[in-house]
């Protein structure tokens, strides 16, 4: 059981590193420059955005070059506020976390990449009397959910967050929004995310009000979403997680298959 365990986390971990780095990562972008093996993307909103496939069996000293040069070009683009550099627990990156310390970036908690075959997240849940779920597309419909999201993760309410939602969700590159209902009131949601030209839909933004947790309302969402999955012709899910999501979507059905940590620039006023 665990060589076969072992061996599926291998063939998913495969599958993520050859569909979803590099040109996933970096479409919509308004720019992307490569240097060396990294790609150096600059998004809407002053956000500059590294990543890569892999380093190529490169040095410390070469890695280091690189971070300060690829630091540079952000710095010189006037459009860009903050930069986050992706990093991968499996790559071979010697010197990395030190060199990008050195240029003041700031990491983030690590976070567990989450891959499992869509039709494993697929089953019948009862939900509790009353509670329905449905797509949202209304753009009234799309702020109360961003707002309900807002409250459960414990923040304020930002219509910012609302705003680049209903955004991402007029673009049409096949995100949806799903959400549960009850008595007119949202209680849960979150967002499917399909990856064109791959095998892969991401599941993100899974947030459930508090009072509403644990019975059954997030596990009959994430099915959801991978019905709506399998309809758009994509057979694997993945999702970031933290360490509070993460035994949550092990139950469903996900394997850990490495960590993501980002690290994270700021320009200072």
């Amino acid at each position: 059981m665990a060589a076969s365990h072992a061996s599926t986390a291998a063939a998913f971990l495969a599958a993520y590193d050859s569909q979803l780095r590099t040109d996933a990562e970096v479409a919509g972008a308004l720019s992307v420059t490569p240097l060396g093996p990294l790609c150096l993307a600059t998004f809407d909103g002053g956000r500059g955005f590294v990543t890569y496939a892999d380093l190529g069996g490169a040095g410390a000293a070469r890695i280091a070059d690189w971070v300060d040069l690829a630091l540079a070009h952000f710095r010189a683009d006037p459009r860009v506020d903050a930069v986050e550099w992706k990093t991968r627990a499996h790559d071979a990156a010697p010197g990395l976390h030190s060199a990008l310390l050195e240029q003041g970036f700031v990491p983030d908690d690590p976070e567990s990449i989450m891959i499992g075959a869509a039709t494993d997240l697929v089953a019948d849940v009862t939900l509790p009397p009353g509670v329905q779920l449905r797509r949202i597309t209304a753009p009234a419909d799309v702020r109360a959910v961003s707002a309900m999201q807002d409250i459960a993760f414990g923040g304020e309410v930002s219509a910012v967050r609302a705003e680049d939602l209903l955004r991402r969700l007029e673009c049409r590159d096949g995100t949806e929004l799903w959400a549960a209902e009850h008595q007119g009131s949202f209680v849960s949601a979150g967002r499917l995310e399909p990856v064109a030209g791959t095998d892969f839909a991401g599941i993100w933004g899974g947030a459930t009000l508090a009072a509403w947790r644990g019975r059954g309302i997030y596990r009959a969402l994430t099915a959801e979403r991978a019905r709506s999955a399998l309809r758009l012709g994509k057979t694997l899910i993945h999702s970031d997680s933290t360490g509070y999501s993460r035994p949550i979507l092990e139950r469903y059905g996900l394997l850990k298959v490495s960590t993501i940590t980002p690290y994270n620039w700021t320009r200072e006023a």
